[in-house]
């Protein structure tokens, strides 16, 4: 028998778990005081569900689940190999969310603020910050086609990774539809958009004649090539000056109602920043996408934008969404890399029994002392000394005895 986790998948300590626990409890906490409300759903899901989500790159690491018994030598006599599964591992919270809200929307306010925290698979080749199962901290809200979603959603993420610890942080924005019309301007045609938006996603990676040489690879229209690379070239670009090459006015001025308000909402304690080649890899988002990034760490620790399209899925008509979700694994990495020490926490006590003494009574003094400390009940060892150093290795900085009202700090011990 092997006793390591699967490739991609970890066990946690306990110190690893707490710091997993601290992180949670600030996110739900900050989440549900701005009326979100929890929700959980099942980790499977039905194959059709999950090949018809347009979930881009993620649509190639779904853990598939084989079909059972009669079902199963059934498509395998088929020859059929798309006959052989018919359900499978979520990749991310939002197909789940949509399917939910789909089936119980009788039953929901509306706007609907939803919370879910839970596992997620893809089939990842595992590494360093990428692994086969994460959780994500997602918060949504249904049912809203205002941009005032939008800016509640950034402002409850941004308090949520302030009171983590987070600080120096930015906030990146953009609207797929502003991008989209400032292309379709250039000469790009309207089916190859999302095709060019990929490409144009990466620019950051692998600058301008990187997306010169991959669109041309692509075999995208010369003049169109030119004209996106002329303006690249001009350096920094504005708002206005994007918003300026499409039709739709209104667009612009709805991204910068938003920007204008998370900075005042900011109060200066992180900032946002106009981002025209942010697309994000999900191809459900359909306008305003967003993440959040943080100086001296590469990669975003937040992302998420809106999927107007999604819920329509389910029933046949457009529902407005739009969700954020927190890169938990990605900042529990980042704290954890930096000894992050958990505030304001109570210290940990060992209250020590004998046989002999009345577990009750112990049980009642450990509630007691819980008024003050965390408290662990334990049998007293034989060999004492040995039993308090190895106490003092696992955090804890105070023991007591049932049988007196001693509490002895154990950095003080001879």
């Amino acid at each position: 028998m092997k006793i390591n986790p699967l490739k991609g998948m970890k066990d946690y300590l306990p110190a690893e778990q707490k710091l997993r626990d601290y992180v949670q409890g600030c996110i739900l906490d900050t989440y549900r005081a701005s009326g979100f409300e929890r929700i959980s759903t099942p980790i499977l899901e039905d194959m059709e569900n999950l090949d018809k989500s347009e979930g881009g790159d993620n649509l190639n690491l779904i853990f598939k689940v084989l079909k059972r018994g009669d079902k199963l030598a059934s498509a395998l006599a088929s020859g059929d190999e798309k006959a052989l599964c018919d359900m499978g591992l979520r990749y991310d919270l939002t197909l789940p969310l949509s399917r939910y809200y789909a089936a119980n929307r009788d039953k929901l306010p509306t706007p609907f603020k939803v919370i879910q925290t839970d596992r997620v698979f893809r089939a990842e080749r595992p590494q360093k910050g990428r692994m086969r199962e994460f959780v994500q901290c997602d918060i949504d809200i249904l049912g809203d086609a205002s941009c005032n979603a939008e800016i509640e959603l950034i402002d409850v993420t941004a308090r949520a990774l302030l009171r983590i610890g987070f600080s120096d942080f930015t906030v990146r924005i953009n609207d797929r539809r502003l991008l989209r019309g400032m292309l379709s301007s250039m000469g790009f045609a309207d089916e190859a958009l999302d095709s060019v938006c990929i490409t144009f996603d990466k620019m950051d990676k692998i600058g301008v004649d990187g997306v010169q040489k991959e669109l041309e690879e692509k075999e995208m229209p010369a003049g169109a090539i030119q004209a996106l690379v002329e303006f690249l070239n001009q350096g920094e670009f504005s708002l206005d000056k994007v918003a300026s090459l499409c039709q739709d006015a209104a667009l612009g001025e709805n991204l910068r109602k938003v920007i204008q308000s998370i900075t005042t909402l900011s109060g200066g304690a992180y900032q946002i920043a106009y981002s025209p080649s942010l697309v994000r890899g999900q191809g459900y988002y359909t306008g305003i996408v967003f993440e959040i990034t943080c100086a001296g760490f590469s990669g975003a620790v937040a992302g998420g934008g809106r999927y107007d399209n999604m819920i329509g899925k389910f029933l046949g008509q457009q529902v407005p969404a739009v969700g954020f979700s927190i890169g938990f694994e990605r900042i529990c990495g980042i704290l954890a890399e930096q000894n992050f020490a958990i505030p304001a926490e109570k210290g940990k006590l060992a209250l020590l029994y004998r046989s002999e003494d009345n577990f009750t009574q112990v049980l009642e003094k450990a509630a007691q002392l819980r008024q003050s400390y965390t408290v662990t009940v334990l049998p007293q060892a034989k060999k004492l000394g040995k039993q308090l150093g190895n106490l003092e290795q696992q955090g804890f900085g105070t023991v007591a005895f049932a049988d007196n009202d001693e509490l002895k700090p154990l950095g003080e011990r001879q």
